[in-house]
């Protein structure tokens, strides 16, 4: 009886999953996931997010089991090494097709190629399908046939797109025979934990829940209580205005697609905007869609090489003490150390904070972007290599639709007015919850010697900013 291979990856759920519902259509079907310990530190990525990955795999398996669909567990320390694998254990069980959804990353399309070819060898097939976008990758295109390079076009395109209908989900699977393959007993059905792998690593207390159903309800509770707000709430760190949905978008708990469906359920899922917050997600969705696609279309963003060629020639600073105070939240700026502390404390950072310390590193301290981007991706548990990139050379400007560079937050003015009680520093910086809500934001602007278990800033704000525009000018 030849058999379905499913190779999860970064999609781990059973519901509205597309490789998923076409493997189970065309017959009995395995699921493999590959573990790659070593690949995922050559990717940066964070410990947090490992775990979190981990977690959700196993309540994948137990939801695959009353599927009657055996998980197959495999470590395979790096993907060049992957090919072989999945080639021999095709051969084993008799597998005809295998099936998984696309991923945009260089590397990630590197290694599907190389098991497609081997599989080819072979005379087995293997099907991608695009999963994690809206829209297929490479589908967006100009008058010219070419990708869209600015946001407000991507969006436009996007919108009539959506107009016409919006993307179907594809039905769970119902339970199949059970499988009886003997050679299924010499294959490792164990999932590890975190500890197992990465032996050193130490996490606090695991704040974010796994499964399918929590995330759902996560979604549900968005749309009907807080979504109506998010428009007015979204840029307020002490505010759970935001959906807290990335790091779920990003495992694939929760497809794009249930997303989109869900903000317009009140529509019957017509493409209708009724209210600017509504359109307001829809835009941060749409955001999350360009960077997939600019991934894909220019595969030198996952090279650690800006989308702007130019700005590879700035003249960055080489400071590792004030590289290190700002990875750590020592930098004397009250909101950048609050936020950064919060990634450390939490694995997740309120995007507007985001913007403000990243512009902060790669503007005031004028220290190169990609090594802010890199702690980003060591540190989050959403860290998404599209979105944290995109995110990361906007900031800086040496990305595709990118703020201007001589466009730089004050980060006491975006304090003052993102977080003006000054109750999210006081969560993150408690050696400053004394303080008054305008003290708080800048402690020693009026008193220089204020006796404070908290350091002076490390960088005059206004040198620094005519210090970066004076290095974009020279390029």
């Amino acid at each position: 009886m030849m058999m379905q291979l499913i190779w999860f990856r970064q999609d781990l759920r059973i519901e509205d999953h597309t490789a998923l519902w076409h493997a189970t259509n065309s017959g009995q079907t395995i699921a493999l996931v590959i573990l790659s310990p070593e690949q995922w530190k050559l990717h940066d990525d964070a410990p947090i997010k490992i775990d979190f990955y981990l977690r959700q795999l196993k309540a994948l398996k137990r939801q695959l089991q009353k599927l009657n669909i055996p998980l197959i567990v495999q470590t395979i320390q790096l993907w060049q090494d992957v090919p072989q694998c999945i080639s021999s254990l095709c051969e084993s069980l008799n597998i005809e097709n295998v099936h998984a959804n696309i991923e945009a990353g260089f590397n990630e399309r590197l290694r599907d190629e190389n098991v497609e070819k081997q599989l080819h060898l072979n005379g087995k097939q293997v099907h991608f399908y695009h999963d994690r976008t809206i829209f297929s990758l490479g589908s967006i295109r100009n008058q010219s046939n070419l990708p869209y390079q600015v946001f407000g076009a991507f969006k436009k395109k996007c919108y009539e797109q959506l107009s016409i209908s919006l993307p179907i989900l594809f039905d769970t699977p119902n339970p199949q025979a059970r499988i009886k393959l003997e050679e299924l007993t010499s294959y490792s059905t164990v999932i590890p934990q975190i500890e197992d792998i990465y032996p050193d690593t130490v996490l606090s207390e695991r704040k974010w829940k796994v499964s399918e159903a929590h995330t759902l309800e996560l979604l549900d509770d968005f749309i009907e209580n807080r979504l109506v707000h998010y428009h007015e709430q979204r840029d307020f760190p002490n505010i759970q205005g935001t959906s807290q949905l990335s790091a779920y978008l990003n495992m694939g708990i929760i497809s794009i697609r249930q997303c989109l469906h869900a903000l317009f359920r009140e529509q019957l899922g017509h493409f209708l905007i009724q209210h600017q917050s509504q359109q307001t997600w829809l835009d941060e969705l749409l955001w999350r869609e360009f960077y997939q696609h600019i991934l894909f279309d220019f595969p030198q963003v996952s090279k650690h090489c800006p989308f702007k060629p130019q700005t590879d020639k700035i003249q960055w600073r080489q400071d590792l003490d004030d590289l290190d105070a700002w990875k750590f939240g020592k930098t004397g700026i009250p909101i950048v150390d609050a936020g950064m502390r919060q990634m450390l404390s939490t694995g997740w950072m309120h995007n507007r904070v985001r913007m403000i310390t990243a512009m902060f590193l790669s503007k005031n301290l004028l220290i190169d972007w990609r090594l802010g981007e890199q702690w980003f991706m060591q540190n989050l548990i959403d860290g998404d290599l599209a979105a944290n990139n995109g995110g990361w050379q906007w900031c800086a400007s040496t990305g595709t639709d990118a703020v201007p560079y001589f466009r730089i937050f004050n980060p006491i003015s975006q304090s003052l007015k993102f977080d003006a009680s000054g109750d999210y520093i006081r969560q993150w910086i408690p050696e400053l919850a004394h303080l008054d809500h305008k003290t708080i934001h800048e402690p020693y602007a009026k008193q220089a010697d204020l006796a404070l278990d908290y350091p002076k800033p490390i960088v005059d704000l206004k040198q620094s900013r005519l210090r970066a525009i004076d290095a974009f000018k020279l390029i």
